[in-house]
C-alpha cells in the first residue's frame, strides 16, 4: 500500500463548506489556490486518485495546506481569483496577455467632467468606455472630443465657479468650453457636450451624427457658417471612425465569445468582443505546460481571471462548455458588472455561429503557437529527450528500414526527421550487397555502417538519435554496425506488431500508450521510412526483372542495355517509348524485339 501524503490529514478535517484552500510550499510560497461548494471533498480528491502531471509536482511540493470559509460560491469565487492576483502561484492558471487596452473615462462624478485615456478601470463612480483595439482608435476618439465635442481633457480640479484666471491653449485652440474660467460656459452648455461625447463613446454614432446634421443646418441658417462647418466636419469624422470603431459602455447589447483549444498539456484561449453588434476585438491567450484539458473545468479557472483583468463585464458571456458550478460564475460576473449577466452555452443559431468561430480562432491560434514545426519539433524532441533519458535535445532523428521480396532487390531506406519535420531533400536509400537475401538485420548492419562511415567522413552532423524498424534482433545488428564504424550514438527500434520500443536487446521492450506523443511521432517516422523503402524497393525490382528480359533478346548485352537504361532514364520510360525511339539507341530490328520484351512487365 502506498503511503499518504503528509497533507491527507489535514485535508480530512477540512471544513464541508464552501471556501478557498491554498497549498504552499516549505517556505510558505503559496504554489496552488482554488476554490470549492464542499473543501473537504474537494481537497480529498487530491490523495485519492492519480494526478496530472502537473498536479503531482505540485503535491509533491506542498507542505502546508489552508482554508479559507467563505458564505456562499460566489464569495468563494471573488475571494479566489484575489488570492491567485495576490500570490500568483506557480500551479495556477496565470493570466498574461501581451496587451494593455485603453479606456476612455469620463469623469461624470465631478461638476465638469472630463474625458481622459486610462489603462485601468476602478470603482470610482466615473464612467468608463472601451476597451478599444489598439492605441490608435482611443486616440482618435479623444482627438474628436477636444475638437469638435470641447470637453475637457485637462487633470485641473476645478471648482463650480471656475478655478483659473484665464484659460489654457485649448480653450484659444478652440478644442475646450473653458468651464476653468467664470464666465466662459454654462453647466447645461457643457452638459451638452458631455451627453455628447457619451453617444460618441457608446457607438450610438447614427444618432450622434443626425443630431449632428440637424445643428448643422440650424448654424447655417442663422448665418453661422464656421459653427455649421465645425459641425459637418464632426458628422463626417464620427461616421468615418463608426466603421471601426465600436467600443460601448461596457453591458449595454454586448458579448464576449469564448473559445479554447488544447491537447492536454498546452491551451491556447481566444476571446472574441462584441459591441453594438459588431466585432471589435480578438483576444488570445496561451498557457504551456498547463497540463489541463481545455473544457469546462479550465474555463472554470480562466473566464474569472479574464474579467478580473477586462472588468468590462458584457450582459451576455457565451461559452463552448459547460462550466463547473455555473451559478458561482454568473453570480462572480453579476457582481464585476453591478448587474445581471447572463452566461449561455448556445446549441444552435446565430450565438452558435459565433461560438463555432471563436473556436475555429482558437484552433488556428493553437497550431500556430504550439504546432508550428520547429517549435512542435523542439517540444517532442524534449519528450523524446526525457523518455530515453538522452543526454542531448533530439532535434533529429534518422530511421532505417529494410525492403525486400523473397530476398529479392533488397534495398535500406534513411529518412531524416529533422526541427519538427521530414526532411525528404536528405532521404537516401542503401541497395544491399554483401548480406545475403532475406537476412534483414544483416542488411540493416550494411546499410547503417555505410551510412555513417560517410557521414564520419565527410565530417557532416550525426543524428541525435537513431531508429531501426524491427525487434531486438535489428537493434543489435545496428548497434555493432555503428560500434565498428567508432560512431557512438543512441538507438532505439520499434517493433511492428505490439508497436514495442526496444532500448537495449537484452531488456524488455517499453510500451507506451497509444496517443502518446513519443509514440505517435517514431511511429509517423517508421511508416515514412517504410514507404520509402518499398518505393525504392519496387524500382530496383522493376530495373532488375527488365534487365533480365532484355538480355534475353539476342543482339542485347550488358552494354546495350544500359545504352538504353540511359537513354531513358528508368524502367518505365523503355516501357513507355515506342519502337521508332528505341531504334535510335539500339537499331530498327532489336527495337521490335526490345519493345516485345517489356511490354508484358508489370510492377
Amino acid at each position: 500500500m502506498s503511503e499518504r501524503h503528509p497533507l491527507w490529514e489535514v485535508a480530512s478535517q477540512a471544513p464541508e463548506q464552501p471556501g478557498v484552500y491554498l497549498f504552499s510550499d516549505g517556505r510558505g510560497r503559496v504554489l496552488y489556490v482554488g476554490k470549492a461548494k464542499d473543501l473537504r471533498r474537494r481537497v480529498l480528491s487530491y490523495f485519492g486518485r492519480e494526478q496530472p502531471v502537473k498536479t503531482a509536482q505540485m503535491l509533491a511540493r506542498a507542505r502546508d495546506l489552508q482554508f479559507v470559509v467563505t458564505r456562499t460560491e460566489v464569495e468563494a469565487l471573488i475571494l479566489e481569483n484575489q488570492l491567485i492576483k495576490q500570490h500568483r502561484p506557480r500551479y495556477n492558471i496565470l493570466l498574461r496577455d501581451d496587451k494593455t487596452y485603453p479606456y476612455i473615462k469620463l469623469t461624470t462624478s465631478e461638476y465638469w467632467p472630463r474625458a481622459l485615456l486610462v489603462r485601468k478601470v476602478e470603482a470610482d463612480g466615473n464612467e468608463y468606455f472601451g476597451p478599444f483595439l489598439g492605441h490608435g482608435t482611443a486616440a482618435r476618439l479623444m482627438d474628436l472630443i477636444r475638437m469638435y465635442s470641447q470637453v475637457r481633457t485637462c487633470h485641473w480640479d476645478l471648482k463650480p465657479e471656475g478655478t483659473l484666471p484665464r484659460p489654457c491653449l485649448y480653450f484659444s485652440m478652440g478644442a475646450c468650453l473653458g468651464p476653468c474660467v467664470a464666465g466662459l460656459t454654462t453647466r447645461e452648455a457643457y452638459l451638452d457636450a458631455v451627453r455628447e461625447v457619451r453617444m460618441l463613446l457608446s457607438g450610438k454614432t447614427g444618432e450622434l451624427g443626425k443630431v449632428l446634421q440637424q445643428r448643422m443646418w440650424e448654424a447655417a441658417e442663422r448665418e453661422e457658417f464656421e459653427r455649421a462647418a465645425r459641425y459637418r466636419d464632426l458628422e463626417r469624422a464620427v461616421k468615418a471612425l463608426a466603421e471601426g470603431q465600436v467600443a460601448e459602455l461596457p453591458g449595454k447589447g454586448s458579448f464576449d465569445v469564448f473559445g479554447v483549444e488544447g491537447d492536454g498539456r498546452d491551451v491556447t484561449a481566444v476571446v472574441l468582443v462584441y459591441r453594438q453588434g459588431k466585432l471589435c476585438d480578438k483576444r488570445e491567450y496561451h498557457f504551456e505546460g498547463a497540463e489541463v484539458p481545455a473544457d469546462g473545468a479550465f474555463l472554470s479557472e480562466f473566464v474569472p481571471q479574464f474579467y478580473e483583468a477586462n472588468p468590462a463585464v458584457p450582459e451576455q458571456v457565451i461559452l463552448p462548455f459547460v462550466v463547473d458550478e455555473p451559478e458561482a460564475l454568473q453570480g462572480f460576473l453579476a457582481a464585476k458588472a453591478g448587474r445581471g449577466v447572463e452566461v449561455l452555452v448556445p446549441k444552435r443559431g446565430e450565438k452558435r455561429k459565433l461560438l463555432e468561430l471563436a473556436q475555429e480562432n482558437a484552433g488556428e491560434s493553437f497550431r500556430l503557437r504550439f504546432r508550428h514545426p520547429a517549435r512542435e519539433g523542439e517540444r517532442l524532441g524534449a519528450e523524446v529527450q526525457s523518455l530515453f533519458h538522452l543526454p542531448n535535445p533530439v532535434l533529429r532523428i534518422e530511421c532505417f528500414d529494410v525492403s525486400h521480396t523473397g530476398g529479392e532487390a533488397a534495398v535500406v531506406s534513411v529518412v531524416v526527421w529533422e526541427k519538427g519535420k521530414l526532411a525528404k531533400r536528405e532521404y537516401r536509400s542503401f541497395n544491399v550487397k554483401t548480406a545475403k537475401p532475406g537476412d534483414d538485420p544483416a542488411a540493416i548492419a550494411e546499410a547503417v555502417g555505410r551510412r555513417f562511415r560517410r557521414l564520419l567522413g565527410e565530417g557532416k552532423s550525426l543524428p541525435d538519435l537513431v531508429l531501426i524498424d524491427g525487434g531486438p534482433t535489428q537493434l543489435a545488428a545496428a548497434r555493432q554496425a555503428l560500434a565498428e564504424v567508432g560512431c557512438q550514438l543512441p538507438v532505439v527500434s520499434l517493433a511492428k506488431r505490439f508497436e514495442e520500443i526496444y532500448q537495449d536487446p537484452g531488456q524488455p521492450p517499453l510500451r507506451l500508450p497509444n496517443n502518446h506523443p513519443v509514440r505517435l511521432l517514431l511511429q509517423k517516422i517508421r511508416d515514412e521510412a517504410h514507404r520509402f523503402a518499398i518505393t525504392r524497393h519496387r524500382r530496383r525490382r522493376r530495373a532488375r526483372r527488365l534487365a533480365t528480359q532484355l538480355l534475353a533478346v539476342p543482339g542485347v548485352g550488358p552494354t546495350r542495355a544500359r545504352k538504353l537504361l540511359a537513354a531513358f532514364g528508368s524502367v518505365d520510360g523503355i516501357r513507355a517509348a515506342s519502337e521508332q525511339e528505341l531504334a535510335t539507341v539500339v537499331g530498327r530490328k532489336l527495337a521490335k524485339a526490345v519493345k516485345a520484351a517489356v511490354s508484358g512487365e508489370k510492377a
